[in-house]
């Protein structure tokens, strides 16, 4: 079983977090899977994960102070397995987990994920919970010095004891018995943890020895482009940055990133960009209040773009049954999408403060990619030299007519280049 055969273009999906938090129920996992089959799995969208602290009952009860409650309740079984709480989850009930909600998704066509924190639950070492497989209790196992920074519910592994292994073994089993597709691990990408990367080994293990596919994506970042080959080795996709929202100068930093770590993917491992906070999204954080995403629509075109030509993974951030138009057209642009495939020989030809180019070729499609965009605030011509794609071998053009992928309007190559009016904080892509 090799891991790389997981996920041979980018994953697309749809995450809770954006809009959910904490709190998303499976009422509601249900309604984007629908809304996901019905407007967008033709599209190539397919995977419906669950984030964080699914297992906690009291999740979301004291937004207003925290988003995650100090050492809250969680639920889990007799060998240390956090299970899905079942007044949020009723399918689960009866020792059913994911199962049924799995599933139903799978029932649409799509496939099922979940978010995990690393480690072991905190309250399963203070009640000296088993472990499957051994006799070792789960406060021998865990690392009381190794915890996150941010989130109260776990504490780490220790990582050379054998049991670390068994352990995550036995909840990837037990996910692999629920036809979980998609692992989302959490608080083991930064490096500011001791352990952490232990710990991916152990996970990248744990689902060779499951026998399911299951795909890993770790976070958050920012990963370090000096572990580039280790993350490729043993994950499926690993975030390049922090919680990405919805600012501009979060996404113009986005450049710079993918500069970094341009010509780091290959089939099956995919440098990630995050989430896309697109349409409405906030609708469970501490003010409660949802909101349109703040990005504009030029921005919102820039983002997907960037995302598509660079080849990140693509998860989809807002709550799917409110999507208005504009949002279901940006998502549903196969054109753009089909840039995804490409993403491997993505480069960056040009980036200043005001600008910057990217291309591309499609390995089997071998058709070429360029997009200008205009990182300024105001409008303004970008201008790219007709010879600057097969500089980096990639793809030339000819000096023909290229198609813009957003618009559909034809663009002439003049004067040994193309240029182009772009919006501020906008893009022009096209297709050769």
């Amino acid at each position: 079983m090799n891991k790389n055969d997981f996920a041979p273009v980018p994953p697309m999906g749809w995450n809770s977090y954006d809009y959910y938090n904490t709190e998303v129920n499976e009422e509601q996992v249900r309604s984007n899977a629908d809304y996901m089959a019905a407007h967008l799995k033709e599209f190539g969208w397919e995977y419906v994960v669950v984030d964080i602290e699914w297992y906690a009952p009291d999740a979301g009860k004291e937004s207003n102070i925290y988003q995650y409650i100090p050492f809250g309740k969680v639920v889990m079984d007799e060998y240390s397995r956090l299970i899905p709480d079942p007044v949020r989850f009723p399918s689960s009930r009866g020792g059913k987990g994911f199962g049924p909600l799995a599933a139903y998704i799978h029932s649409l066509g799509l496939k099922f994920g979940i978010h995990i924190m690393r480690g072991i639950p905190r309250a399963a070492a203070h009640e000296h919970r088993g472990l499957l497989g051994t006799d070792l209790t789960a406060d021998r196992l865990a690392d009381p010095s190794s915890i996150c920074l941010w989130n109260p519910d776990m504490y780490g592994l220790r990582v050379n004891m054998p049991e670390a292994q068994l352990y995550y073994d036995s909840i990837m089993d037990l996910y692999a018995s629920w036809g979980v597709d998609f692992i989302k691990c959490d608080d083991i990408c930064r490096e500011d943890a001791p352990g952490a990367h232990r710990e991916i080994e152990l996970l990248h293990k744990a689902i060779e020895h499951c026998g399911r596919p299951i795909v890993l994506s770790l976070s958050p970042g920012p990963a370090k482009i000096s572990e580039a080959a280790f993350y490729a080795d043993n994950a499926n996709m690993w975030r390049i940055t922090d919680d990405f929202w919805d600012t501009w100068p979060l996404l113009k930093d986005m450049f710079r990133r993918c500069e970094i770590w341009q010509g780091k993917s290959r089939p099956g491992c995919y440098p990630d960009c995050d989430m896309l906070p697109v349409g409405i999204i906030g609708g469970c954080f501490g003010d409660r209040k949802e909101r349109m995403t703040a990005l504009t629509r030029e921005e919102l075109k820039t983002m997907l773009t960037l995302w598509c030509i660079f080849g990140s993974p693509l998860m989809i951030g807002g709550e799917m049954t409110k999507m208005d138009s504009f949002t279901l057209d940006l998502l549903t642009n196969r054109e753009v999408l089909d840039m995804l495939r490409a993403g491997s020989s993505a480069a960056e030809l040009v980036r200043t403060e005001d600008q910057a180019i990217w291309a591309s070729t499609d390995p089997e499609g071998g058709k070429g990619y360029i997009a200008l965009f205009n990182l300024a605030d105001e409008e303004r011509a970008v201008h790219c030299w007709i010879g600057a794609a097969a500089d980096r071998g990639l793809k030339a053009w000819d000096g023909g007519v290229l198609k813009e992928l957003w618009t559909g309007q034809e663009a002439a190559v003049i004067t040994g280049g193309l240029s182009c009016l772009v919006p501020a904080h906008g893009v022009k892509v096209f297709r050769y």
